[in-house]
């Protein structure tokens, strides 16, 4: 069966996003207002919903999510068939990832299909916190015993669950996948929104570092205007040399002499430094 996305104005005005499975367009259910929904972007095709009660996603699941829909409010515009990644989150349960892609861009919103089963999504919301639960604001750092404990857990794992825990995982957690040689691992821990900036440092600085973790790296603004997180890119040896020539234009002075100097920098780099010391 062809499932097909649409934007519908509803009686009461609002923009929503109705799915036509081979209902009538006029069965489909009332808006869902947008209230008490919290939404925030936390990159150029990433977002993160969070819902405050079951009721509010009975109410999501009944308009959308039920037939594999999303309806962001506010948000965009964005291309259609751009592909975006949304976090949903109930408040004291449950949170869950999904991919999707853009089919509309009302005024103000962005109508959204994603991949997966939709009563797994709200399965997910509905559960109760995972066993390695992500942590407030503040997260406080576990003990000793604690920590190898739950080294011997995440050691555990196996690298697809390793990925799925990474965008949630809370910063202990997070301290023990930064260390893992899986490329995937890293590029999902990026994905995480609690990520502070000296994480985000380790990751530009690991030797497993791959081209899609660089490249997300620098299309985030807050990270890419860190000088910290520069350097540890520009000075990783796994960097792509388009992406150091590109961080080289934005260092200063003195970090320009320094990777001039450097035995361990690329030749191409080099010489780049090199001509931007002598005016060239």
């Amino acid at each position: 069966m062809v499932v097909r996305s649409e934007v519908v104005r509803a009686a009461s005005g609002i923009d929503r996003v109705g799915y036509d499975v081979g209902v009538a367009q006029d069965q489909a259910p009332p808006p869902l207002s947008r209230t008490a929904m919290k939404l925030s972007q936390t990159g150029p095709q990433a977002f993160v919903l969070e819902l405050e009660s079951e009721e509010e996603l009975r109410a999501e699941e009944r308009a959308h999510l039920s037939v594999g829909g999303l309806f962001l409010q506010p948000a965009g515009p964005l291309a259609a068939f751009a592909k975006v990644t949304v976090v949903l989150r109930l408040l004291g349960r449950g949170e869950t990832a999904v991919t999707a892609v853009v089919v509309g861009s009302p005024a103000g919103g962005l109508a959204l299909q994603f991949e997966g089963n939709p009563a797994a999504v709200v399965a997910a919301l509905l559960a109760k916190p995972a066993e390695l639960p992500a942590e407030p604001a503040g997260e406080p750092a576990a003990s000793e015993p604690e920590t190898a404990t739950l080294w011997e857990k995440v050691r555990g794992l196996t690298p697809p669950q390793k990925i799925l825990l990474a965008p949630k995982a809370d910063r202990v957690t997070r301290a023990l996948l930064v260390q893992e040689s899986d490329a995937q691992v890293l590029f999902a821990l990026l994905k995480n929104p609690r990520l502070s900036i000296d994480e985000v440092v380790r990751v530009a600085k690991s030797s497993y570092l791959s081209f899609q973790a660089a490249e997300l790296i620098l299309k985030t603004s807050t990270w890419a205007s860190n000088l910290d997180v520069r350097l540890a890119l520009i000075h990783n040896p796994k960097l792509p040399v388009p992406f150091a020539l590109r961080i080289l234009a934005t260092l200063p002075d003195h970090e320009v002499r320094t990777i001039a100097k450097g035995a361990a920098t690329s030749m191409p780099l080099r010489q780049a430094a090199i001509k931007r010391i002598q005016g060239g």
